[in-house]
């Protein structure tokens, strides 16, 4: 099992285990350890071989953020408590590899960015 970000007060673990239903490949991918999870300082860090990098960013404009660097290979989203019925505890920008996102979503047959791709 992967620890939690030391300055996270969430945990994460708990957290991909509540959004299975939404999302079964995230707490997969948790257990793997294939989930990074890091404060942001508006660095972006490449995902090398993680499935994902979630980004605590409680002082930023999460939305904004992820619609300027959703471009390239990499998808961004974001989520903050109240986003939804699968929202994150904290505000985070969730970075993943879009060929990645575009293969999941086409074995689940999804028509739109389901709710845990946000």
């Amino acid at each position: 099992m992967v620890e939690n970000h030391p300055r996270s007060k969430t945990d994460w673990g708990e957290y991909f285990a509540s959004i299975k239903q939404q999302c079964p490949w995230s707490y997969i991918a948790w257990q793997q350890g294939q989930i990074d999870i890091v404060e942001w300082d508006g660095n972006i860090i490449p995902l090398n071989d993680m499935q994902a990098r979630v980004y605590v960013a409680h002082d930023a404009d999460v939305e904004a953020i992820a619609k300027e660097l959703d471009v390239g290979e990499y998808e961004w989203l974001f989520s903050y408590p109240g986003y939804g019925q699968f929202a994150t505890p904290e505000k985070v920008l969730i970075q993943q590899l879009r060929a990645k996102l575009t293969e999941l979503r086409s074995k689940h047959e999804y028509k739109t960015r389901p709710v845990c791709q946000h």
